[in-house]
């Protein structure tokens, strides 16, 4: 069984800004359906004229902490995850600690004095999400705060230890440091590709951990990126899944297994230089609400067994059944209690 703090999550803290909103809203602040981006300025006047024009809710997000609530929540066990991030002192930043209270997360915020908890735009646009973050104190993460007693002992508590690729624009330093630990102690460190941003801007740190990478996650435009960037002569997601997986590793007590999500297509799982792929439960295009959240809940549910050493199909199939959940609410929230058998 999975026991407390088995699973720690590092990330950027942002307080999802959902909203439904029409082409015109993505036009003029030159945002493409279904991409992941950070702001710049054009962006920042975007979240006022959300709030006055759309009916908006406010959701606890970033994409790691997305995943470590569904995880918690689909393992019922109150404390079996834990999570680091960067939050301002602010209201918003309340926000963020009552929720992660309420989800049963044990998060360990960093709360800075200067700058405010970051935000996410999630702009709805006919069930697709496209999403501006706006990180603010989330980029203010110091590995300082990770190697403080308090908060080094849940990374030396956990088992599983699971950073989205967004989290390399803010502290690679702290990504490092605990790959390292999870390969010195025999952990299972897992990253995902997050944005085809990271794949092309942050290359260079992005290889450093991957080097110590065990699971890594990612959608087929992300894949197609990351196969892109290094030249390989390749869109098959196939492929460059067995590609990924066979990339050297630093460690060699676990090999590398890729996790290619494709939204309504099969999940692609590469290990050994095969491929396995599992269908997805297919959603009436009715019941879609949004897919912000879909690939975060997809790694959650597939966490939450894999800490129980459950099979790669099992965790798949939590994944699957998470994102599908997902899909039917706005944002990433969730029933009070799951279903997965």
């Amino acid at each position: 069984m999975a026991c407390e703090g088995v699973l720690l999550g590092m990330g950027n803290p942002l307080l999802d800004i959902s909203a439904v909103v029409d082409e015109e809203f993505l036009k003029k602040y030159e945002i493409k359906s279904n991409d992941a981006i950070l702001a710049e300025d054009k962006h920042l006047p975007m979240y006022d004229e959300l709030a006055a024009k759309y009916s908006v809710e406010y959701i606890a997000g970033g994409a790691t902490q997305n995943s470590i609530r569904v995880a918690q929540w689909m393992l019922q066990i109150p404390g079996a995850t834990s999570y680091m991030g960067c939050i301002g002192k602010d209201k918003f930043g309340e926000e963020m600690k009552k929720n992660a209270a309420a989800a049963g997360v044990n998060a360990h915020y960093y709360e800075n004095e200067t700058a405010p908890t970051g935000t996410c735009a999630v702009c709805v646009v006919g069930g697709e999400r496209s999403l501006v973050a706006n990180l603010s104190a989330a980029n203010c993460y110091k590995i300082d705060h990770l190697k403080r007693p308090e908060n080094w002992k849940l990374v030396e508590k956990a088992k599983y230890i699971y950073i989205a690729g967004f989290f390399l624009t803010v502290s690679p330093d702290s990504i490092q440091h605990v790959a390292e630990h999870a390969a010195a102690n025999n952990k299972v460190f897992m990253m995902n590709l997050s944005a085809p941003f990271i794949c092309e801007y942050f290359r260079d740190v992005q290889e450093k951990a991957l080097l110590y990478v065990d699971f890594l996650f990612g959608n087929e435009t992300e894949a197609r990126t990351f196969a892109k960037v290094r030249g390989w002569q390749t869109e098959n997601v196939e492929e460059i899944a067995v590609k990924i997986s066979a990339l050297p590793k630093a460690s060699g007590t676990h090999k590398r297994i890729t996790v290619i999500t494709q939204g309504c297509d099969p999940v692609v799982v590469a290990e050994d230089g095969k491929v396995k792929l599992f269908p997805v439960i297919l959603l009436p295009k009715e019941k879609l609400v949004d897919t912000n959240g879909a690939g975060d809940a997809f790694v959650g549910g597939f966490l939450s067994q894999l800490v129980q050493e459950k099979s790669i199909d099992d965790c798949v199939k939590a994944g699957c059944y998470a994102a599908n959940v997902i899909i039917q609410r706005p944002g990433c929230t969730y029933p009070e209690k799951p279903e997965f058998k």
